[in-house]
């Protein structure tokens, strides 16, 4: 075990952070910014029958909607967190903001297939740039324990909502506007972002003065996480059998485990080992990822089930999500701001888990005449719930303690874990799902409402494989995460990182 180290040194602007009623408003700002990430992922998914008749693509090429801004997104992250601590963050997220506002037009102007996807996928390379500059913020912004709790709160239920939030919102302004307005809308969020940012956050210098940016990792990482989303994007449509999926995965597990190897030998490596070398750091990345597969896979099947079984529309699905978003922003908040001081991050991730393993287990027992209100709002109220007790103490840990010159890279860790493991988790759910209502149609072909019972079974299936990685989730947490209060620096002190 090394001994802890005083990391280097923080430029003022970091180390004087804001004080008063002006963390609040910067807070606000940099959630704003963070729910325009997350949303985006999600916002153009309903809108996409509308998009495919407007522009005449093939059905085989839809899934590239959404599927280019996943791809960059998470193949550039680690490098957008890197250039975010050379150049300085807050340079990072105005110049980030501002191209992601261009992309949105772009995008929302597209006259056909390529350049949508061209601006899906442009909106992807900022976004990458703009969510490492974001969390690395308010890992700088809140450095005294009093507050950092509540902040992280409050940005970790604006982040695990953002999904459900833009499934409502790409429905509404689908049945309501256009299509067009998903991308768009981005461009009125983005302007109220770069002039709040541009005022309320304090001016910031490169933390290095002489940076290098490690080519050979970027190089690794960004190949090695395109490869492995792209298989998981193709497992869901061709098998995870085929020679795609399998050459894709292989590439880049094996492009990943080189780009390891390179940050272990570099002077100035894209990804500092000592990042992840602490135990509550990796517990903090391995929370993210686990939950990231079983949140997007509550949401996938349960908009299966409203659409397909209960006959919901596109808005009328997003609206039926927000209890859970209710209820996961409520406890987010309490979580901060009340059970963290008192009870340190490890029993309350564990109790997340917990939470999100028996609302999804409620989601098992729905049938073909199983109603809303009664089979599925309240396990939305659970989950959400668990959902609200992992996702804040999860960024917090993450970002905890580490040096100030590694903190984009920290952040954007967080964001590329979310990003493979949503895609992993989906393609793979996605799998089963279609593997046991295939079966089910194969041995019970002449029952009444055969294939409603069959998607009811594949789903049903799925939702307990889910359960069972959030069990998995609960045991990793409780093993990893150390017992006991987090104690750190305040405002002003210097940043200190023990490595195990």
């Amino acid at each position: 075990m090394s001994q802890p180290t005083t990391t280097g040194p923080t430029t003022s602007a970091e180390s004087a952070s804001p004080s008063g009623s002006r963390h609040w408003w910067i807070l606000t700002v940099l959630s704003l910014t963070q729910l325009l990430l997350v949303l985006d992922s999600t916002v153009m998914n309903v809108a996409l029958p509308s998009v495919q008749a407007d522009l005449g693509f093939s059905s085989a090429d839809r899934q590239w909607i959404v599927t280019a801004y996943a791809l960059v997104f998470g193949g550039t992250l680690l490098a957008g967190g890197r250039l975010s601590d050379m150049l300085g963050r807050k340079r990072m997220l105005l110049t980030a903001t501002s191209g992601f506002i261009l992309a949105s037009v772009l995008g929302g102007l597209a006259n056909g297939f390529g350049m949508l996807v061209t601006a899906r996928a442009l909106q992807g390379f900022f976004g990458a740039l703009l969510a490492p500059a974001t969390l690395s913020l308010m890992a700088t912004t809140f450095t005294d324990r009093s507050t950092r709790g509540k902040a992280f709160g409050v940005f970790g239920a604006v982040s695990s909502s953002g999904a459900a939030i833009g499934l409502l919102l790409g429905g509404a302004l689908t049945q309501y506007l256009d299509w067009r307005w998903c991308l768009l809308v981005n461009v009125v969020a983005g302007a109220v972002v770069l002039a709040a940012a541009a005022a309320l956050i304090p001016a910031q210098d490169p933390v290095s003065p002489r940076p290098r940016m490690d080519l050979p990792g970027m190089i690794t990482s960004v190949l090695g996480v395109l490869a492995l989303v792209y298989g998981c994007s193709t497992a869901e449509r061709d098998g995870w059998t085929s020679p795609v999926t399998l050459g894709s995965l292989t590439a880049g597990v094996l492009l990943l485990g080189l780009f390891v190897l390179i940050q272990t030998r570099v002077a100035q490596p894209l990804l500092p080992m000592r990042v992840v070398h602490d135990r509550n750091r990796g517990a903090a990345y391995l929370m993210v990822a686990i939950a990231g597969i079983g949140m997007f896979g509550v949401f996938l099947f349960l908009a299966y089930h409203l659409q397909q079984v209960l006959g919901f529309s596109a808005l009328m699905t997003g609206v039926a999500f927000l209890p859970m978003v209710i209820s996961m922003v409520v406890m987010a908040i309490v979580t901060g701001g009340v059970l963290l001081p008192r009870t340190g991050p490890r029993p309350v991730v564990v109790g997340g888990f917990l939470l999100t393993a028996v609302g999804t287990a409620l989601f098992t027992g729905l049938s073909v005449h199983s109603g809303y209100a009664a089979g599925i709002l309240p396990g939305l109220i659970i989950v959400g719930s668990g959902f609200g007790l992992i996702f804040g103490p999860a960024m917090n840990l993450a970002t905890d303690r580490v040096d100030a010159a590694d903190a984009g890279a920290a952040s954007a860790l967080v964001n590329a874990g979310q990003q493979i493991e949503a895609a992993v988790g989906t393609a793979l759910l996605n799998t089963i799902a279609v593997s046991a209502t295939t079966s089910y149609l194969t041995t019970h072909p002449k029952i009444p409402d055969a294939a409603a019972q069959a998607s009811v079974h594949g789903n049903a299936v799925a939702f307990w494989v889910t359960v069972a990685v959030f069990v998995l989730g609960a045991l990793a947490c409780g093993l990893l995460v150390r017992p006991g209060r987090q104690t750190g620096a305040k405002d002003g002190d210097a940043t200190v990182t023990a490595a195990i």
